[in-house]
């Protein structure tokens, strides 16, 4: 009998457990830890700490170390499936809810000030200018923001109408916007949210520049 296997022997049956439970359940991640393990552990964490549950309560649960759970919260190693089922029916959520998340695409949008590529509006002839700030794709397209600066007056004010709610928010200025039939007096800090499908604009340009965020959100509004 090897020295090793000598020791296993002569170990008592819960050192012996807990490193069965180590060698099968967890393999070391080396390196940086891979994008599953932080989706793992992140999601253990998460609904741990929902379930009002510490490290240590969650261990007890598991089965598991403390330090061992530490370790899957923080992506230090791999768990294995058996282990992951163990995690998901002390968490109380299906196996699959720890994987939400895992290869997503999720786009960010960056622009830098004054990057945002200008469209062309009724009223930009006028100095009428939109900047898109940006905008994303597929499901995740549903709201526009732009920054509009208006730097010279205009006898007559195109109006617009447009799907989505409307957000304006003035940064710059004092104008007077038209919906409904109401006029808004806006100035810098003043907001205004309404429909877009309702014809609206401005008005009446009181202070020059004027600039204001304006932020269209689409799609339908959540249940």
């Amino acid at each position: 009998m090897t020295e090793r296997s000598a020791g296993d022997a002569h170990a008592s049956p819960a050192r012996r457990r807990l490193r069965a439970d180590r060698d099968d359940s967890v393999d070391e991640a080396p390196g940086p830890p891979a994008q599953l393990e932080a989706v793992i552990g992140w999601r253990v964490r998460s609904r741990a700490r929902e379930m009002g549950l510490s490290s240590a309560d969650l261990a007890k649960r598991v089965g598991l170390s403390r330090a061992m759970i530490s370790k899957i919260e923080n992506a230090q190693v791999s768990p294995s499936l058996a282990t992951i089922s163990r995690l998901a029916e002390a968490l109380e959520v299906p196996v699959t809810s720890l994987f939400q998340g895992l290869d997503e695409e999720r786009d960010a949008l960056f622009t830098r000030s004054g990057g945002g590529p200008e469209l062309g509006r009724p009223g930009t002839r006028s100095g009428h200018r939109y900047q898109l700030l940006g905008s994303m794709r597929g499901p995740a397209k549903r709201m526009e923001p732009m920054l509009v600066t208006l730097t010279s007056q205009s006898e007559v004010f195109p109006l617009y109408q447009h799907p989505g709610t409307e957000f304006l928010f003035m940064l710059e200025g004092e104008m007077d916007y038209g919906y409904a039939g109401a006029t808004y007096q806006l100035s810098p800090g003043d907001s205004l949210q309404f429909d877009g499908e309702v014809a609206h604009g401005p008005v009446r340009l009181t202070q020059l520049p004027v600039r204001f965020l304006s932020v269209t959100a689409y799609g339908q509004p959540p249940s």
